[in-house]
């Protein structure tokens, strides 16, 4: 038995102070189920991916789908949470339980309401996923300035490369109806500070940061035994998981190891080549993290994906179009939803199914969902099997 992807839901991501978490969950549900063709009574069991960390109190939020649907009251469902990489970990927490045989029809949703809390309160909440020990009081634009700090110093000054994925996610996400910053930036805006872009941790300024986002999005996904239900299908030609150590200390942030191995180990499962790859979405949410996946996805050479992003290897024109959604840029970063909101996208790309985001021909896409300073990595590649 295989995986495969039926159905999808993806709410809007941005702010919605009128919808609460569970709204947000319902939403992306009920047009998951619609999409797959079936009713809550027909799926056998939920996996929520949901990071919260305080961003509200509703810590207990597993049952949070059943209201979605009558016939989900009585089904398994279980919160799953491995930092930014929540949402991908309640893919494959799905994908296992297909593949043991002991269901066959899976409910994913990833949702987070981030915006009840100000800037400084949501720092604090993602400040959690660090090593408390050491870098209690280290923000994630802190640590990953390291990684740019390092990169400069290996590699030479990553500054202008990170103001061109700013402006090439910016762009991508004005064809994204579902993105939250649909605004278009212009590369001496995102390269110098100032008042409206001031530095937040150098050399990241405000233009290098994922956005603070409510949304959810939501999959089903199914044996492959039951494909003639369906009338479309995606697979998983790969799904490898890799955890590194916690601790910034125990890691070299230039050998970025914990998403090469993802990758490397997703394109040996898949028998590919970074040059079958159609896209990928990846987990930009640093603009440095983009340019260091660049890399690491084989794009370029450890060093020159400096060169690689400016001469727009990864545009939409490119070699390897990369977060034709937008990213974690420019679409938005709502934690636990944002792995799932990576393979809806995948998906909708290789059945040809993206609307103004579609890239033609596209058949093998790649995501690649991180969790913590390269802690958690998840890379899947997915193709299409019906429709």
């Amino acid at each position: 038995m295989e995986p495969v992807i039926v159905g999808w839901g993806h709410t809007p991501f941005g702010r919605f102070d009128a919808l609460d978490l569970e709204a947000l969950i319902h939403g992306a549900v009920k047009e998951a189920l619609s999409s797959a063709g079936i009713e809550g009574k027909d799926v056998d069991a939920v996996w929520l991916g949901h990071f919260n960390s305080g961003l509200i109190r509703d810590s207990f939020c597993s049952s949070m789908a059943l209201g979605a649907d009558p016939g989900l009251r009585y089904k398994p469902a279980v919160r799953c949470e491995n930092a930014c990489a929540t949402g991908s970990a309640a893919i494959y927490g799905a994908i296992d339980a297909i593949n043991s045989g002991r269901i066959k029809v899976a409910l994913v949703v990833g949702a987070e309401k981030m915006t009840s809390l100000d800037t400084a309160g949501v720092s604090f909440a993602l400040g959690s996923a660090g090593y408390m020990k050491e870098e209690a009081d280290f923000t994630f634009p802190q640590i990953f300035a390291r990684y740019a700090h390092a990169y400069a110093e290996h590699y030479g000054d990553p500054t202008e490369a990170m103001a061109h994925i700013a402006v090439k996610n910016h762009k991508n996400a004005l064809r994204n109806p579902l993105a939250q910053m649909k605004r278009e930036l212009d590369l001496d805006y995102c390269l110098a500070p100032s008042e409206k872009n001031p530095v937040i941790a150098p050399p990241l300024k405000v233009t290098d940061c994922s956005l603070i986002s409510d949304g959810a999005a939501a999959l089903v996904i199914v044996s492959d035994e039951m494909l003639s239900d369906f009338p479309k299908a995606v697979g998983f030609r790969a799904y490898q998981h890799v955890n590194d150590y916690l601790p910034m200390s125990a890691k070299n942030p230039i050998a970025f190891e914990g998403p090469r191995r993802a990758i490397a180990q997703a394109y040996g499962q898949a028998g590919i080549t970074v040059d079958d790859l159609s896209l990928a979405e990846v987990h930009d949410c640093f603009t440095i993290a983009e340019l260091m996946m660049v890399e690491a996805l084989g794009v370029a050479p450890a060093g020159k994906g400096r060169e690689a992003v400016i001469e727009g290897a990864t545009s939409r024109e490119g070699r390897l179009p990369m977060n034709l959604s937008g990213g974690l840029k420019a679409k938005g970063h709502a934690i636990g939803a944002t792995g799932v909101s990576m393979h809806v996208m995948g998906a909708r790309q290789v059945l040809g199914l993206a609307g103004d985001m579609q890239l033609p021909g596209a058949s093998l896409a790649m995501t690649v969902n991180m969790g913590g300073d390269a802690v958690a990595t998840y890379a899947s590649i997915l193709e299409p099997v019906k429709g």
